[in-house]
């Protein structure tokens, strides 16, 4: 099978790194995650990531619990590039060339978000991992992973979760609930459907950014959704609800 996309944008939740545990990372699940994406890129498929911060900080929680919020937030963006850097590690050792880029400086350990910079470092073949969110309080992860999209000109987002695709209802609640094939960013917005935060959808779909929704815990999806096998759910502006 040929390559379906040149540049693909793979969000992964921070508690997609946890595993069983009850927070922080397990080793193990990284270097699973790792070996699909370096499996793909040495395809010559362009991977960038962005990386949630949720299995150390969450922000929205420590803003529940008390704490100013934007101040919970910036330090669930640095949670994030603790991720980054395992991420990082993990296919470095599998001599996958790889950078983290954050929206926060720390130049210590990572380089600085440069759009330019991050687009030359995929056509070079290195996986670029994007950390510390967009740099500002009040947007998800998941609206970062939008935007840098948007901003690389990528193919397409592939959202690792864990469920096989996007429901009518919840279906750890609702046994018969109904998995769709293909959706509209429409309908999910008018659904509320859970798929993305609207800023994120919204900006899927103004710039016309299809996203797949898959399950990352079965082991392989990340290599079937990067080569366009048919998986999990597709959102587009071209996609019928199905």
């Amino acid at each position: 099978m040929g390559n379906t996309y040149q540049r693909v944008l793979l969000k992964l939740s921070g508690e997609a790194l946890m595993g069983n545990l009850p927070y922080g990372i397990d080793p193990t699940i990284v270097q699973g995650i790792a070996e699909e994406i370096a499996d793909v890129a040495r395809r010559g498929i362009q991977i960038a990531v962005v990386v949630g911060g949720g299995n150390i900080f969450r922000g929205v929680k420590g803003a529940a619990a008390g704490m100013d919020r934007a101040t919970a937030d910036y330090i669930g963006m640095i949670a994030t590039v603790m991720n980054a850097m395992t991420l990082q590690d993990a296919l470095e050792q599998m001599d996958v060339p790889t950078r983290v880029q954050t929206a926060i400086s720390m130049q210590e350990v990572a380089e600085p978000y440069i759009r330019r910079r991050a687009m030359r470092h995929l056509e070079k073949g290195r996986v670029v991992v994007f950390g510390a969110g967009s740099g500002n309080p009040f947007f998800t992860t998941d609206t970062t992973a939008a935007l840098r999209a948007a901003e690389i000109d990528a193919d397409i987002i592939m959202k690792a979760t864990k469920v096989d695709g996007v429901y009518d209802a919840d279906p750890t609640i609702h046994p018969q609930a109904r998995r769709f094939q293909s959706l509209t960013y429409g309908h999910v917005l008018t659904h509320d459907l859970g798929v993305m935060d609207s800023t994120a959808i919204a900006l899927c779909k103004d710039n016309d950014i299809p996203i797949l929704v898959f399950d990352l815990s079965v082991s392989g999806n990340i290599r079937r959704a990067l080569l366009g096998e048919s998986i999990g759910t597709i959102v587009g502006g071209s996609c019928e609800v199905s």
